[in-house]
């Protein structure tokens, strides 16, 4: 009788110079332990492993899809730091004193400012700037609790635009109100202000009573304070108010008014684009 062949020994398909006795249980190719990665059923090699996961394009949209407030957590990201790098060049500013430190007279508004030196970067950098530990952390909450709504339901590119456009409006009531003063002003209040009217507006155009609710409480609350707390920047709460109605009044308009789809974005950029012309044209 002939005797049996010996057994086959296997090498794992990527190291060939090592032996192994284990295989992927989805393709069969022998691997070493090394090579095969644990999976929900047995083992699967690196090459199996590989074309399991999705493409670029997917992993990018499941990564989106749970960050549904990015554009919120960048801008209010990008106030904190700005306000730690101004606390850690004068720690005044912590406090929110009645002077101005270095820092927030080189970023901050004011007309009179303007006047001379035509710093129109000064419309957009005086709204990431904040005076004090309490002005910042009133700003980011509500920003916070505005922005998961409103990215929500405008998308990333409509809130950033919606926003940016608010926060000029409150730069050019600023520039409008505060006449000739040199005194700075800043803060995230224009633009929080802009969405605050933006969501009033869009509940008022879907007939709900905004004084039943706690976003219309909310606004008319804040203007009042607005008139009543001294060194508060009216003019730019005021500015925000109208520049975020107008925009919410077409982004956030019902669903049943025939609203072309381009106005959504061109409406913000407009407006965004009238605050800084009017802006130059005044402080000129």
């Amino acid at each position: 009788m002939s005797l049996p062949p010996p057994p086959t020994i296997d090498h794992c398909y990527r190291h060939p110079e090592r032996e192994t006795g284990r295989r992927c249980t989805r393709c069969g190719k022998p691997a070493c332990s090394d090579c095969l990665v644990q999976a929900t059923v047995g083992s699967h090699c690196l090459d199996c492993r590989k074309a399991d996961q999705p493409d670029i394009k997917t992993r990018v949209k499941y990564a989106n899809a749970r960050q549904p407030a990015l554009i919120t957590s960048a801008i209010i990201a990008i106030n904190v730091v700005i306000f730690f790098w101004m606390a850690a060049a004068d720690t005044s500013s912590l406090a929110g004193g009645s002077h101005p430190t270095r820092q927030q007279i080189d970023l901050g508004l004011s007309r009179g400012i303007l006047n001379v030196t035509h710093e129109w970067y000064r419309l957009v950098t005086s709204g990431f700037i904040h005076f004090g530990v309490l002005h910042i952390a009133f700003n980011m909450y509500i920003l916070w609790q505005l922005g998961q709504l409103l990215e929500r339901t405008l998308g990333r590119t409509q809130f950033a635009l919606l926003y940016m456009a608010s926060l000029l409006g409150g730069s050019l009531g600023v520039v409008l109100l505060t006449g000739n003063n040199i005194t700075v002003s800043g803060g995230a209040s224009g633009a929080v202000f802009g969405l605050m009217a933006a969501l009033a507006i869009s509940m008022h155009q879907q007939g709900i009573n905004i004084l039943q609710t706690g976003v219309g409480r909310l606004l008319i609350l804040n203007l009042f304070f607005t008139f009543i707390i001294p060194g508060i920047a009216i003019g730019g709460h005021l500015g925000g108010v109208v520049a975020g109605g107008l925009c919410g009044s077409v982004m956030l308009a019902p669903k049943w008014k025939t609203i072309p789809k381009w106005s959504r974005i061109a409406t913000p950029v407009a407006v965004g684009a009238l605050s800084v012309l009017v802006s130059v044209v005044i402080s000129r």
